[in-house]
């Protein structure tokens, strides 16, 4: 199979496609920075395309559909970058869980895809690398013709999935650094956070995590405790340390993203198994798994129990993501525990983040579906409390100063109930 340059390969591919066409992309570590770069080298070439995919907040940066003026989107997330065609009505945000945007990319009409892939072994097979999460779905599509770019930096770990090279209607190469989140540094209350949440933790648990703070924090203060293993939808740096503690420590996940340590070591690393949404995700899966312990962060907190993780005053800002998917799978597996982490605070103390109730749009974890609360002041189990003690449970884990006004706001919302 000729191997071009992603320019000379986008440009016959587009070629072979309508000329209104719905094209997938990968994103994650997976997003094929390459083919974004020949896009803006020749925007003609995304006029009248639509493109789909997962690409998340803090990780993804190309905004697909402003490529162009006739380009779109369609996606579950509402990353920054994506901002200016979101607000220009050519991004598409739709309110999905990513078990369900599984189903969702499974029927959807597809004309074609761009994925990421490392170089081929000996018997011809490229591997989906860190980032599989939707790929397996996409290339079980007979009718998707799907370009791939082949980059050397992609790493092959010796259990994620591989597809024949012919597979592939065309094949790019490029060698570019991979997207790459480092470690960043913590405020305490994080610390604090991190370690109400391994006092909860059950002997021998079965760890979810987010990405983000909260996960480097808990990864943290968990890298000298045996016994756990992790099954999560995403894993980032500082499961090396975890890795490192435990020679026993069994991983399963959708992606990797980090940096190019973490790359280079999953390469060899056969204790970590990549798998796509529908087995990270699975109510079924996750509901099997005995002690699952659901480890997710969120912007807000009501005094009823519900929890916002998409919108800043009024402005999304993000997706549901799995958040809902690991909390229910904890609840339905037995001894498990779905966490829901958030510092107490924003803007230097000056607004609380546990409020007295959310606005109306801004419901991503209804109250049904919580379970425990983690804030730096301390952790409550709402599972089987009543309305008041719900209330009286999260007004003890905000920030002292914005005590007396949420015990008001609760005393003046309970009398019309």
């Amino acid at each position: 199979m000729t191997v071009l340059t992603p320019a000379d390969a986008l440009r016959r591919f587009r070629g072979q496609l309508p000329a209104r066409a719905r094209l997938y992309v990968g994103g994650c570590s997976g997003e094929p920075l390459g083919f974004a770069e020949a896009f803006r080298d020749a925007p003609g070439l995304a006029a009248g395309l639509t493109f789909l995919g997962q690409w998340v907040p803090g990780l993804n940066q190309t905004d697909w559909a402003g490529l162009h003026p006739e380009a779109e989107a369609e996606t579950t997330f509402l990353a920054p970058a994506l901002r200016p065609s979101f607000e220009a009505g050519r991004t598409r945000i739709l309110p999905l869980a990513y078990s369900s945007s599984w189903d969702w990319l499974a029927r959807t009409p597809l004309d074609g895809a761009l994925m990421l892939v490392s170089p081929p072994d000996a018997g011809g097979n490229v591997s989906l690398g860190v980032s599989p999460d939707f790929g397996p779905l996409i290339l079980s599509r007979p009718e998707v013709p799907v370009l791939a770019l082949i980059n050397p930096q992609m790493p092959a770990p010796p259990h994620s999935p591989k597809v024949p090279l012919s597979r592939f209607h065309l094949v790019a190469e490029e060698s570019r650094a991979l997207v790459s989140v480092p470690p960043a540094p913590l405020a305490p209350a994080f610390s604090a956070i991190a370690r109400h949440i391994a006092a909860l933790l059950p002997e021998g648990a079965t760890l979810q995590f987010g990405i983000g703070n909260v996960q480097q924090a808990v990864l943290t203060e968990l890298a000298g405790r045996k016994g756990l293993s992790i099954h999560s939808g995403i894993i980032s740096d500082p499961v090396m340390g975890m890795l490192d503690a435990d020679p026993g420590l069994q991983v399963t996940t959708g992606v990797a993203v980090g940096t190019a340590a973490l790359y280079a070591r999953l390469a060899e690393e056969p204790r970590v198994r990549f798998l796509p949404v529908s087995e990270t995700h699975a109510l079924a899966r996750l509901a099997a798994l005995p002690r699952f312990a659901a480890i997710n962060s969120v912007l807000e907190v009501d005094l009823f129990g519900q929890a916002n993780a998409e919108f800043i005053r009024g402005r999304q800002v993000s997706g549901t993501g799995g958040l809902t998917d690991f909390l229910r799978g904890a609840r339905a597996s037995e001894g498990g525990i779905g966490i829901t982490a958030l510092v107490s605070t924003a803007r230097e103390g000056t607004v609380s983040r546990i409020v007295p109730r959310l606005a109306p749009d801004a419901t991503s974890v209804t109250r049904a579906d919580i379970d425990t609360v983690v804030t730096e002041y301390g952790a409550a189990c709402l599972r089987d409390l009543d309305s008041d003690a719900r209330a009286g449970a999260l007004i003890a884990l905000a920030a002292p100063a914005h005590r007396p006004a949420l015990e008001a706001a609760w005393q003046d919302m309970r009398r019309t109930l």
